[in-house]
């Protein structure tokens, strides 16, 4: 897709570590922005079995979303922690007709994302060490080192020419989430 063909949409990455509460911000503005069509929260594609402790995905076998990228059905995939992730070509749609399209993806497609589309606002979610540890624990997926390993980990989301919003998810959902929502109706009120 060239720029000019996603002229008056937004892509808003969501990106930071596991434990920092993506999931649970796009969830909330996703109860709170429901029937207003100029926003699409995109179900992930993952190559991981339907699960009720884990995000709510579309699941692939490694053939089929090998399959599928090869074809180009995904407008952005990635590999980590030994899945992969994808993301529907439908959201080139959506952001050509102007809306605004929320995904939770990994740090190292923001690159891909810029040249793809015009506007890209990543959201970069934080919370304390201590916090995501918790959040992490809870899951209950990770032993300790694999936690600790995790939150040893700096990655620099930096954007060349786009935007980039802090969203410290310490505290109350409500108080992060009204931030995040923020962002996301900004970002519709100021389409290109």
């Amino acid at each position: 897709m060239s720029s000019d063909a996603s002229a008056s949409g937004a892509f808003v990455a969501v990106v930071g570590p596991s434990g920092s509460g993506k999931d649970s911000l796009i969830d909330f503005a996703r109860q709170r922005l429901a029937g207003r069509a100029e926003f699409t929260f995109v179900r992930r594609i993952v190559t991981r079995p339907a699960d009720r402790a884990a995000e709510d995905h579309d699941s692939l076998s490694e053939a089929h979303f090998e399959a599928l990228a090869q074809s180009n059905g995904l407008a952005l995939h990635w590999q980590a922690h030994g899945l992969r992730y994808g993301l529907p070509r439908s959201i080139d749609s959506d952001i050509e007709a102007g809306r605004v399209v929320i995904a939770n993806v990994s740090r190292q497609v923001i690159g891909e994302a810029a040249a793809r589309y015009r506007r890209v606002i990543v959201a970069n979610i934080s919370a304390r060490p201590e916090i995501i540890a918790q959040r992490l624990a809870a899951r209950g997926r990770e032993d300790a080192e694999a936690i600790r390993q995790r939150l040893a980990r700096q990655l620099d989301v930096a954007v060349p020419g786009g935007e980039s919003v802090e969203i410290d998810n310490s505290g109350p959902l409500q108080e992060a989430g009204e931030h995040f929502l923020g962002l996301l109706q900004q970002a519709q009120a100021e389409r290109v």
